[in-house]
């Protein structure tokens, strides 16, 4: 018997929808996490609408429902530097989580300052050698540019080890490394960074756009978004690499030098200059996880608006620790 394609993709995306856990949580929870030591960490999820959610961890039992959205959210009383625990979060189903550490949170962000891997720095092969850690923890960010907030990001926690440490931040490995051996507790570091990021792409557009400071800026960036055609940009530059592989045949036959290739084009609109876009798309999935504070390494990319940039980056300071709600953190 032959089965309607429609019916089996129908079905198959009915199974996908209920086929995940229940509850959910975002991937900035997870094995080998590090959660913050003094603090009320949030820990928050999806389930279905009214469903009970219990967190538990070492002696604590946090209950609550989720909302008619299917949101929910407790908070967990403050933990001293230590571990491992496990954390388990009941609804429907049981969703748990191993190895869990109690430390020091730091957010490592910024631009390809920050972005630069200890595979790429000086010394490469000994930082990377050496570097066995297992009370320090890392998770990276992918980049993410879009003016959608998103909830949950690709990506999980690992331990500090010879082959997970090259392709993180370089910056942020030898803070962490410094804190953890200064203090002598677990440490998380959340590299969250964009190579060539604006300082505007880092704040919430709704700010921005309340801000008489920043009307010309936003001016140009909707005139941008209201003219930029990426499927037409991407057409020509097609047209542009077959005339250009032309050109490379007939050098070659020649024996003549290689024409330069032309270059792809980037999408500004999903890139990380536009306002709003690495809030939106890196920043959002994590704020409210509990941290000590964040790293900062970025400057260049707002270099030619010096001025600007003097009440901008106070602006997303401000804006960030308004969002954390968790106080003034460093």
């Amino acid at each position: 018997m032959k089965l309607n394609k429609s019916i089996i993709l129908a079905a198959a995306v009915a199974f996908g929808l209920h086929a995940h856990a229940d509850p959910e949580l975002p991937n900035i929870f997870g094995d080998h996490m590090v959660l913050q030591q003094k603090h009320k960490n949030p820990v928050w999820g999806w389930a279905a609408p009214g469903e009970s959610i219990t967190v538990v961890i070492g002696r604590q039992n946090k209950s609550t429902k989720a909302d008619s959205k299917g949101n929910w959210t407790v908070k967990l009383d403050p933990l001293p530097a230590g571990g491992p625990y496990q954390m388990v979060v009941k609804g429907k189903s049981t969703v748990t989580y191993n190895d869990v550490l109690v430390g020091e949170v730091w957010v490592c962000s910024g631009q390809s300052n920050m972005r630069w891997t200890v595979a790429g720095s000086d010394d490469a092969d000994i930082e990377s050698l050496s570097a066995n850690y297992p009370n320090l923890r890392i998770i990276t960010l992918p980049n993410v540019g879009t003016q959608e907030p998103q909830k949950n990001f690709d990506g999980a926690w690992s331990a500090v080890t010879p082959d997970s440490v090259k392709s993180f931040s370089a910056v942020g490995y030898y803070f962490g490394r410094v804190i953890h051996k200064s203090l002598n507790v677990p440490v998380g570091l959340i590299n969250n960074a964009w190579g060539g990021s604006a300082a505007e792409a880092w704040v919430k557009r709704d700010v921005l756009e309340a801000d008489p400071r920043y009307k010309e800026l936003m001016a140009t960036w909707k005139k941008t978004e209201e003219s930029y055609d990426h499927d037409k940009v991407m057409a020509a530059y097609q047209a542009k690499r077959a005339k250009w592989q032309e050109q490379v045949k007939k050098a070659r036959a020649a024996k003549k030098p290689l024409p330069r290739a032309p270059r792809a084009p980037r999408n500004p609109l999903a890139g990380q200059h536009r306002p709003g876009n690495l809030y939106a798309g890196c920043l959002q999935p994590i704020i409210g996880y509990g941290i000590k504070g964040t790293i900062w390494y970025q400057g260049e990319s707002n270099a030619s608006r010096g001025e600007q940039y003097g009440h901008l980056f106070p602006l997303m300071i401000e804006h960030w620790r308004d969002e954390w709600q968790q106080g003034d953190f460093s």
